[in-house]
């Protein structure tokens, strides 16, 4: 490196409103990418309060339309987390992806965009915004997007839903977590704590494993996301 390249300033940091045009220009394509996707999710659930827990194994499918359905593959453990944890909660997150359902995209028509800084996450670079929805609607919150520097993509949610999915649950807080394999960002980890009105306060947490893309949607049909 000349001494001449070795004195040139790094290139700048796009504007916040930069990285959000940008992040919100892929949203789109990120949603159609994946529509036909399945996903084997295993759900690791408990009361504390009860000293009750549960795991459930199970097949995750987003049909074209965008519409979220479970298939049980196998439950072991107590079955008041069964029935009034875990099955309220997979029934409350298909139910907010319904089809005729409005898009809970987190984007700037769905949502107020604040930006709040960077973060050196990994061996990566994030920037992070804090957003609160426009309309006060299930399935939407108040809280946190982290967007990959390189990519854009998102790569965590993290906040409060500002209305609940389920008169069976009050409030909900989550984490989500995302990791970006060829171009997509893939559900990797969803951890949640919910206060339930029937026996009191919950927790999950989801892993998602072995995504699967329709045919014709992604050169690589099969991206297991624990190998990573």
């Amino acid at each position: 490196m000349t001494a001449a390249a070795a004195a040139m300033p790094p290139d700048p940091l796009p504007a916040p409103a930069a990285v959000v045009a940008h992040y919100a220009a892929g949203v789109e394509e990120q949603q159609r990418m994946m529509q036909g996707a399945s996903m084997e999710v295993e759900i690791q659930a408990s009361l504390p309060k009860l000293k009750k827990h549960g795991r459930l194994q199970a097949l995750r499918r987003i049909s074209r339309l965008g519409r979220i359905t479970y298939e049980a593959i196998r439950f072991e453990g107590d079955n008041t987390v069964k029935s009034n944890v875990i099955a309220r909660y997979l029934t409350a997150d298909a139910q907010a992806q319904a089809q005729g359902a409005p898009s809970l995209a987190v984007t700037p028509e769905n949502y107020k965009f604040k930006y709040k800084g960077m973060l050196e996450c990994g061996s990566e670079a994030v920037h992070i915004f804090q957003v609160i929805p426009r309309h006060k609607k299930p399935g939407f919150f108040k809280g946190e997007v982290w967007v990959d520097a390189h990519t854009f993509l998102r790569v965590r949610e993290s906040g409060q839903f500002v209305k609940s999915p389920s008169i069976f649950l009050k409030k909900i807080q989550f984490v989500r977590d995302y990791e970006i394999h060829d171009g997509i960002s893939v559900p990797r980890q969803t951890h949640t704590v919910v206060d339930t009105r029937i026996v009191g306060p919950a927790e999950l947490t989801i892993d998602f494993r072995n995504v699967s893309f329709a045919e014709g949607l992604k050169r690589a049909s099969l991206v297991d996301v624990g190998d990573q």
